[in-house]
């Protein structure tokens, strides 16, 4: 496991997996949110976005966390390992509430600078119909990697934690 792919819905603890798997294995942990928010909430261009990933998903180790749809597949080219969150949506959206009241007026360690804590209704209804919206067309993607990759997919808190432990155990 030296270069790692983490996806799921927002809330579903990307990134909290990330760092806490970077510091087991250690690995460098690059949050696609802190990499391609500037401040004040402004995006940068798929064509930036397609350089940066190139470029570092070269290096010899990695955790990515994010989705990102339009640049996942180079990330999910050059992983060896992709685990998806595939939380229920109920944790997803008490996470993202929880997330905001914690962060309000504060950029979260995860997230790009400059870029406060803020919540959508857009962003709450994209995570409630995430499961029948993207996660589909996730698992029809990691099927296609079935057999070159390790693809683990996680349903619970329970799972996560499980997980780390079994890592822990062998790092």
């Amino acid at each position: 496991m030296k270069k790692v792919a983490i996806i799921g819905s927002g809330g579903s603890g990307k990134s909290t997996l990330a760092r806490k798997l970077g510091e087991l294995l250690k690995i460098e942990v690059f949050h696609l949110d802190a990499l391609f928010w500037k401040p004040g909430w402004i995006g940068t261009s798929k064509q930036e976005q397609r350089l940066v990933q190139n470029e570092l998903v070269e290096k010899e180790k990695w955790i990515f966390d994010g989705n990102y749809g339009g640049t996942m597949d180079i990330r999910l080219n050059k992983a060896d390992t992709i685990i998806f969150l595939d939380m229920p949506r109920t944790i997803c959206v008490y996470r993202v509430i929880k997330r905001w009241i914690q962060y309000r007026n504060k950029t979260r360690p995860d997230m790009g600078e400059g870029c406060e804590e803020k919540i959508s209704v857009e962003f709450l209804k994209w995570v409630w119909e995430y499961p029948k919206s993207n996660k589909p067309i996730i698992l029809k993607k990691l099927a296609s990697f079935s057999t070159e990759k390790e693809i683990v997919i996680l349903r619970s808190p329970m799972e996560v934690e499980q997980f780390l432990n079994k890592i822990k155990k062998f790092s």
